[in-house]
């Protein structure tokens, strides 16, 4: 039931989600708007759509004269009905400021996505945008046995899933001690719902994608689910100096690949100077989440397509099949995985870190080295995320400098810190004679809306703390 002491608790969120939106609409709202917005909701699993209150924060009640008459309010949820077939309910809550209109919008049916003039749509920050082609796989398969269930051998015999699968590697990843029967490890490997019993052992594409000593035993489309690895000689792809395809799951075989994606990384001469130690351009904590994020959160109903990772002289490119359900920005303090089950057992076999805490350590791993800010880019049917090498501040442009700044401030802010002058001085290695380029690199961040003053009545420059700006 929909109260004014629900509005007030929606009121004090911290940003809008993909499940609340809020609208001033004082006088009026565009129905053709309100129908888009419905779908865009109901594909997301439903939410609300409020009419009355600002959208900026902090959030006031302004009041609307939308919809006002009842039969204006009847009208439109008779359209939405015979528009969109489904029954948004509108609640009228009298507010001491004014009126607020609350469209409740359900869920879309199970395995069918709503358009809206063909659209089908979800929100995207501020904007409306049409749903990418993995997410409407994933719908359309929706009430289908998932594909990590799905049967990537059948009619095994116990013997051929001990030779398929690296059991050993599983129980010390697990750290656990390895069964003194073979059916021991059979029951631990079916309680995890990596095999089934039934007229032999079915394995499915969990166990196999996860512990297969060798994906191309079990069928092409998983062989092609293997990371690659492509090394360039240069800063393009002209010339290639190693091409080397993975077949081995993906928790039995991540350590020996961090291990070579970072060997074969050239060496951070800049560093090494000033430690005396050989130390390599990326570090391999970084590498290591990024690989781990791209196994985890990539699209598996993709065809044809893998995990890449591209190594170039001045950077490295990790990419993964899918564009992500939460926008770029907000990866360093938000999570959520299309492949929950993938990621709770790589979190369990030590691989993966615990939720959301992925990306917040590429970028402290980043700044301890000095590094350009790692860049996230989402195209139409990959997300790639790409370290750089490293580069004097002087030599980091205008958008590389409000990057770093954006996430050192998320950085901070998610420990519960704020970011200053001084703390982001320190993270480019510059000396107190340079605070005035940090200025001018936080007054940029907060033109292009990136951060904020967490207390705007603070005058002195000095004194001044920065957060996000969706904080």
């Amino acid at each position: 039931m929909i109260t004014l002491d629900t509005l007030t608790h929606w009121l004090a969120a911290p940003a809008e989600s993909e499940h609340l939106e809020f609208k001033e609409a004082k006088q009026q709202f565009d129905t053709t708007k309100l129908l888009r917005y419905c779908v865009a909701l109901a594909n997301e699993g439903g939410g609300h759509l409020v009419l009355g209150v600002s959208d900026k924060l902090p959030r006031r009640v302004v009041g609307t004269r939308s919809f006002a008459a009842a039969a204006d309010l009847n009208d439109i949820k008779s359209r939405i009905v015979d528009k969109l077939r489904i029954r948004v309910d509108a609640v009228e809550l009298m507010h001491p400021e004014g009126r607020v209109l609350v469209f409740d919008v359900p869920s879309r049916p199970v395995g069918q996505p709503l358009d809206f003039d063909g659209a089908y749509l979800m929100r995207a920050g501020e904007d409306l945008v049409p749903m990418t082609p993995d997410q409407l796989r994933r719908i359309f398969a929706e009430g289908q046995p998932d594909w990590f269930s799905q049967a990537a051998k059948q009619g095994a015999s116990a013997d051929e899933v001990i030779a398929l699968l690296d059991t050993q590697t599983y129980f010390d990843l697990s750290r656990m001690p390895y069964p003194t029967t073979r059916e021991g490890v059979l029951a631990r490997l079916s309680s995890e719902g990596l095999i089934a019993q039934a007229a032999g052992w079915t394995i499915t594409n969990l166990a196999a994608i996860l512990l297969a000593k060798r994906l191309d035993l079990f069928s092409p489309t998983l062989a092609r689910k293997a990371p690659r690895v492509v090394i360039y000689e240069g800063v393009d792809k002209t010339q290639t100096r190693e091409d080397k395809p993975g077949n081995r799951g993906y928790a039995v075989g991540f350590e020996s690949l961090v291990d070579f994606v970072h060997s074969a990384a050239p060496q951070n001469r800049s560093i090494e100077q000033v430690v005396r130690e050989e130390v390599k351009m990326f570090p391999k904590q970084a590498l290591r989440e990024l690989i781990a994020n791209a196994l985890v959160h990539q699209d598996f109903l993709a065809t044809g397509a893998s995990v890449m990772i591209e190594m170039y002289a001045d950077r490295v490119e990790i990419s993964n099949p899918g564009t992500p359900p939460i926008s770029v920005e907000r990866f360093i303090d938000e999570y959520r995985s299309r492949n929950e089950r993938v990621a709770d057992l790589m979190r369990r076999l030590g691989i993966c870190e615990e939720k959301g805490s992925g990306v917040d350590k590429v970028v402290k791993a980043v700044e301890g080295h000095q590094l350009p800010p790692p860049d996230f880019r989402v195209g139409e049917v990959r997300t790639t995320a790409i370290l750089f090498s490293y580069k004097e501040f002087e030599k980091l442009d205008r958008n590389e400098r409000v990057r770093a700044a954006y996430q050192h401030c998320c950085l901070h802010y998610v420990s519960n810190e704020q970011m200053t002058n001084q703390t982001l001085r320190e993270r480019f290695g510059l000396p107190a004679n340079k605070a005035e380029s940090v200025s001018r690199t936080i007054r940029d961040a907060v033109e292009q809306n990136k951060i904020k003053i967490a207390d705007p009545e603070q005058s002195s420059l000095r004194y001044r703390s920065y957060i996000p700006y969706w904080a």
